[in-house]
């Protein structure tokens, strides 16, 4: 039965808008549901598989890529996303073997541009590709790229020569000198030909760093079909994932690298990834090293490196667990402690770094502070045995679990809790024993679930519990002074209690005392943050934020703990927000620094990489409201170069050079843009896009040349005369009497039926 146009159209519709607002999820869903109407629809298929890469779904993505290219098998460009994503997750053969094809595919669509580009991926992964040096090779030669063409025949030169085909060997040199006979490099490999020697092996490109990096972290403890990883093998893998993936990011030369640098170039000054080229360089080849040293068990050179990436200026949370936790294999426990300390927040490490530390605490005979940790582990894992409205109920029930531990003096208790979390925690099917142990635990009263720390700790601290329902019962009927003498009576047995201090909070709030409410927010989210519990310090300040939404403080804080978190997306959100208020309070300047911060945060962190131009369409509204043209034109060409196609950067380019009095700089931009439409067969954007201009700019000399000659193009030449012959009038009536000529000329190429009317014109002109 076909699908019903009517909600596949709905669907479609619903998924772009919330991929425009970085609504991954919704896309994702609403793609899915347009699916549902027409399964093999290539355009749903392209966006679906977007917006699960945004979301890090990297193999179903792949999965979905694979598909369109099978539906669409004369289409490059899922094949090319077919190559990139198999770079993503280190399969490099398919990687290879689709770059290959996706160039060819590009090369038939007359795209040389992006067939070199597809080749050049498949040279950068392996050196010793013949079929990409040969077609690179070819295609250079064509465009009279000499130099280039060159070195890809001396390359296939070499191949060719450990192969054992001689006779092949000289003819590919005899190529390469016959198009540059002077050329160095090629009379040295005619030289070691000659006299029996090897010629030197084809280079990899720098972007092949990152690939290979990729595949050898994907053959680190791989897993048995039957077992899994405990959580600390989990996040050493993950950390050593995002470090071969930010080594991808850096050592990338494709395009999109291009614009990555053109990004630093604008958030110049503002620190984070926009390091120093020497300083870029030395991480990238010392997160290579490292990588490579772990893969061949080489632990203490790998922490070296790691250590050398860190001291050249790159921090990231993933270094600093993996260098953890190598120092703390080293036994090396100070140093495995201090950089411990900071993945703590982050949730991909959280679990694993409080089991570290936990661990180192028993090594230094401090049970109480390691029951903490691993106390504080526990809660990390209970919460992924809960639905996921329920864990913040379980997790505060720990809160008096924890309090009543660091209460206790009993050296051997304090001992057993370490021991049973540990047994229970470090084994790879943890996840398994966590649902048993819920399951067997007795049902309690409603739907309230208890924490797993009640069978380890054989603890009861029910009266908290019990004080914090009759607080809520209280409230919910409109009680709030009872609610809160309530609670000041329960503070008297928990005073450290946070839950307890954040419910005062919610009272105060329900009271309409907002400043105070706001202070007892802030106390309890900074006690949170330091403990490293940055989920209820987010959702504090998130509070407070909602009480006050002019707290710029308040937004501050809550940024960095969603930075912490590794929460990247809903971080580029807040600033977005806080750019908006500045703005509305016409604080220009700040309302840029803001946007510059942000997009500094989107290079260094997972966050989505469409937010660039989003951030960027902000920062040039900013640059035009302070008439500061210079930088509006700086970021303009950066947003050029990410979208291409986007009508209303290219017209603000052009805009603005006109303006600048940069008139060739304004021919180039507009040439550039009508050229680009033109291969992409889209001349009625064209004609649009230059009518357009000419409303704001009407008888402008470039414009109106520019549309006629588009007309003319797609064969409406009548329509093209009429602007010209207007033109021409116009400027012999304003005295311009060589661009008159040139306009009549450009009538003449027309070949319109009264063409010789306008070669008589033309011939008076020239000799009055």
């Amino acid at each position: 039965m076909p699908g019903r146009e009517d909600i596949f159209q709905k669907a479609m519709n619903d998924g772009h808008s919330a991929a425009w607002d970085q609504e991954w999820d919704n896309a994702a869903a609403a793609y899915r549901q347009a699916l549902q109407e027409f399964p093999d629809h290539p355009k749903a298929l392209n966006s679906l598989g977007l917006a699960l890469y945004q979301l890090g779904n990297v193999e179903e993505a792949l999965q979905i890529y694979l598909n369109v290219a099978k539906l669409s098998p004369d289409d490059p460009v899922p094949m090319e996303k077919v190559a990139q994503l198999s770079e993503r997750i280190g399969d490099l053969r398919m990687a290879v073997d689709a770059a290959l094809r996706a160039g060819d595919l590009f090369l038939k669509q007359r795209d040389t541009e992006k067939a070199l580009e597809n080749w050049v991926r498949v040279t950068n992964l392996n050196p010793e590709n013949a079929i990409a040096h040969s077609r690179l090779a070819q295609v250079h030669e064509k465009l009279g790229h000499a130099q280039q063409a060159v070195r890809e025949y001396l390359a296939i030169a070499s191949i060719i020569q450990r192969a054992g085909n001689s006779d092949k060997t000289k003819e590919m040199i005899e190529k390469a000198l016959s198009i540059l006979p002077n050329d160095l490099e090629a009379r040295q490999a005619q030289t070691l030909f000659k006299t029996g020697q090897l010629l030197p092996k084809p280079l990899r490109g720098k972007g092949g760093t990152g690939p290979i990096r990729m595949a050898q972290v994907k053959q680190l403890q791989k897993p048995k079909a039957s077992s899994g990883l405990d959580p600390i093998a989990e996040a050493r893998q993950k950390a050593l994932t995002q470090l071969a993936e930010l080594l991808f990011e850096f050592s990338d030369d494709s395009p999109t690298a291009q614009e990555r640098k053109g990004l630093s170039a604008i958030m110049k000054g503002t620190g984070g990834l926009s390091l120093q080229q020497s300083e870029q360089t030395k991480v990238i080849m010392h997160l290579g090293l490292a990588i490579d040293a772990q893969t061949k068990g080489n632990e203490t050179q790998a922490a070296e490196e790691f250590e050398s990436a860190l001291e050249a200026g790159f921090k990231h949370p993933s270094l600093y667990f993996a260098l953890g936790l190598l120092r703390f294999k080293g036994d090396k426990m100070e140093s495995a402690q201090k950089f411990l300390q900071n993945s703590i927040k982050h949730s991909d490490y959280a679990l694993a770094t409080r089991l570290l530390l936990g661990q180192i605490l028993v090594s230094k005979l401090r049970y109480s502070e390691a029951g903490l940790e691993y106390l504080e582990a526990l809660k990390l894992s209970d919460a992924a045995t809960v639905p996921a409205e329920k864990i913040d109920e379980v997790s505060q029930q720990y809160e008096p679990l924890i309090e009543a531990h660091e209460n206790q003096q009993d050296e051997s208790i304090l001992r057993k809790v370490c021991e049973n979390i540990h047994n229970l925690l470090i084994r790879p099917d943890w996840r398994e024993q966590l649902h048993k142990m819920r399951d067997q635990m007795p049902k309690q009263e409603g739907d309230m679930l208890a924490p797993l720390a009640d069978v380890i700790l054989q603890a009861q601290s029910s009266s908290v519990l019990e004080s914090m329902n009759r607080i809520n019962q209280l409230a919910r009927i409109g009680h709030l002074r009872s609610a809160m003498d309530e609670a000041y009576y329960a503070m008297q047995y928990a005073p450290t209690y946070l839950p307890l201090h954040m419910l005062m909070g919610d009272l105060l709030a329900q009271e309409n005392r907002e400043a105070d409410a706001i202070t007892k927010y802030s106390t309890v989210a900074h006690a949170y943050s330091v403990r490293g519990e940055v989920v209820q310090a987010t959702k504090l300040f998130r509070r407070i934020i909602q009480l006050s939404p002019m707290d710029m403080v308040a937004r501050n804080r809550l940024i960095d703990q969603l930075i912490a978190r590794g929460q990247v997306d809903d971080a580029i959100r807040e600033y977005l927000e806080l750019a908006a208020i500045y703005s509305r309070l016409a604080e220009l300047d700040m309302a840029r620094k803001t946007y510059t911060t942000a997009l500094r945060v989107v290079q260094q962190g997972n966050a989505s990489h469409d937010w660039n131009v989003h951030i960027l369409q902000r920062m040039a509204d900013i640059d035009l409201q302070r008439l500061d043209w210079k930088q509006a034109l700086r970021v303009y060409e950066q947003l050029r170069t990410i979208t291409p196609d986007d009508d209303l950067t290219r017209r603000q380019l052009v805009e603005l050079n006109l303006r600048m009095a940069q008139n060739d700089k304004a021919t180039k931009e507009l040439e550039n843009y009508i050229n680009y439409l033109e291969n992409q067969n889209k001349n009625e954007i064209a004609i649009v896009f230059l009518e357009d201009m000419l409303k704001d700019h009407p008888g402008h000399l470039l414009l109106s040349r520019t549309l006629a000659a588009q007309l003319h193009h797609t064969g409406r030449t009548d329509e093209a005369i009429v602007i010209l012959d207007h033109l021409g009038e116009s400027l012999m009536q304003s005295g311009s009497k060589q661009s008159a000529l040139e306009v009549i000329n450009q009538i003449v190429l027309m070949n319109p039926p009264n063409a010789e009317e306008y070669r008589k014109l033309l011939f008076q002109m020239q000799n009055s």
